[in-house]
């Protein structure tokens, strides 16, 4: 465990020799976006505060008068009403809500920006209402034994795998038979990086240096944390929300950019349980579905690439290499997800930044993760680092771009396997941008977001799907049914099959 940027960072990369690289031998819906940066209208002074040593909780709840007053953890609670989803019964998720404790985690420090009055434009009768924020993230599994019920909860999203709404009563089995299979091998990724994924964690952290710096602004707001697949799932916090009887709520997902099989999905089960329930149907809420084009967090990106190039012997002769989360391309051409361009459109961003500074490296874009035998966005990031070797680059700097948070994709997926890849491939030295974390202007940058989305807290509209299907075409409805009837005879044969081959083999 290392601290830096102020803030715990978990299961760290290799060490690197004292120039700071990693030496690797020779080798043997979607509202449009603004197309420019938001700047903030407040001048800063910043200041560094105290560390506290706190629990992680789901619920932020008290109001500190000192923001170093550490904040008391709360457990999450055992009681939290069952909702029902837009597209599939609430008990569908393995490990229900339950009680449980997070001793011995720690919040980071961090530098928040303080003002000597409330910042302009919030009227003082809402600095004065019971605020939360709620923050939404992935979540994942804490031990080795979370993992299978995590990836099943993963993949009975039907904004994970888009079944044609004829078919989605196989969302279950066919997310029990993925889950089953790719337990293993996602358990060797967990293990290698700890037993668990550190992301509740470093979310909390998040959460506790957010709370901090709302609070130096003149704005106390309960923090409260919602996991779309694992602990503490978003119906508890909601539950949490509604028992705190909060009066304004702004819904902040921890994804810079927007897609619908991220943030979009966050924001359909939340629209769900407030569409159900009469009181959280009237609560003014503020949405802030993406926030990639925010100068806070494009300059907080600039600065960290712009520290780690100084780790190379030659600076300007380093490739960077934005690596994002991958989705499938046919959540962009068919369902209009705006991830790719919005994607493409945050890179300029940084890269116009970094321009600024006098930087002016070449850069590539492409995409991590891809799941199965559909199409995913190009280019992939193994093959880029394939082919980056074969062109003879020698220097490769990986920024994680998509990420806020460090988790298996980043400790894992690029610190292991596309280093590993890297020095197959000839690249001879390799370095690896941290996420932000509780990196101190992305944190009161995030917090400027929060106050400025305040006044616009409305009752939650209650929008059509946006993967929503139209069955009037007679040939695609005939295709989807005939290929469905395949899908579903073969799952249905699979557990017989597996059953036969395993008491064969024994």
């Amino acid at each position: 465990m290392a601290t830096q940027h102020g803030c715990v960072h978990y299961n760290q990369p290799p060490a690197r020799n004292p120039q700071g690289i990693q030496r690797l031998p020779s080798p043997g819906v979607c509202k449009p976006r603004p197309k420019q940066l938001f700047y903030a209208r407040h001048a800063r002074s910043c200041h560094q505060l105290s560390g506290n040593s706190v629990s992680v909780s789901c619920s932020f709840s008290e109001t500190s008068k000192d923001v170093n007053k550490p904040v008391k953890s709360s457990d999450f609670s055992s009681q939290a009403s069952v909702y029902r989803s837009i597209h599939f019964k609430r008990p569908f998720l393995h490990n229900p809500p339950r009680q449980r404790k997070l001793d011995g985690k720690t919040f980071c420090t961090t530098e928040i920006c303080t003002f000597d009055e409330a910042p302009i434009g919030v009227p003082s009768s809402i600095s004065e209402e019971k605020i939360g924020v709620l923050l939404l993230n992935l979540g994942g599994p804490e031990t080795l034994h979370d993992v299978q019920p995590f990836l099943f909860n993963l993949f009975a999203d039907p904004d994970i795998i888009r079944l044609p709404r004829l078919f989605r009563f196989l969302q279950r089995p066919l997310a029990q038979l993925i889950s089953v299979f790719r337990a293993p091998k996602s358990k060797e990724g967990y293990a290698a990086i700890g037993g668990g994924s550190p992301l509740l964690r470093i979310t909390g952290e998040q959460a506790r240096a957010l709370k901090m710096a709302l609070q130096a602004k003149k704005i106390p707001a309960n923090m409260y944390i919602g996991m779309r697949y694992w602990h503490p799932f978003t119906e508890e916090a909601v539950h949490q929300i509604k028992k705190d009887k909060v009066t304004r709520l702004v819904v902040l997902p921890l994804y810079p950019q927007y897609s619908i099989s991220t943030s979009g999905s966050s924001i359909r089960l939340l629209q769900s349980i407030f569409r159900e329930d009469p009181h959280l149907s009237r609560l003014p809420v503020s949405i802030i579905e993406s926030w990639y084009y925010r100068e806070g967090y494009v300059k907080s990106m600039a600065t960290l690439i712009e520290k780690e190039l100084l780790n190379f012997s030659k600076p300007e002769e380093v490739m960077i290499f934005f690596s994002a989360h991958g989705v499938p391309l046919s959540y962009v051409k068919d369902a209009g997800d705006p991830y790719k361009d919005q994607m493409e459109e945050c890179i300029k961003l940084i890269m116009v930044e970094l321009k600024s500074r006098g930087i002016d490296n070449s850069h590539i874009l492409a995409y991590q993760s891809r799941v199965g035998p559909v199409q995913w966005l190009k280019p992939y990031t193994d093959e880029v680092i394939v082919e980056l070797g074969q062109r003879g680059v020698k220097s490769l700097l990986a920024v994680p771009v998509s990420f806020v948070s460090e988790h298996i994709e980043t400790l894992e997926e690029i610190d292991m396997e596309y280093r590993e890849l890297a020095l197959e491939s000839g690249i001879e030295n390799w370095g690896r941008v941290p996420t932000l974390g509780c990196n101190s202007s992305f944190i009161t940058d995030l917090a400027d977001a929060v106050i400025e989305a305040l006044p616009s807290a409305s009752a939650m509209s209650i929008s059509r799907n946006i993967d929503a299907e139209d069955d009037t075409d007679l040939v695609q409805y005939v295709i989807n049914l005939f290929f469905g009837s395949i899908l579903a005879f073969v799952l249905l044969l699979t557990p017989k099959l597996l059953l036969a081959f395993r008491n064969s083999v024994l």
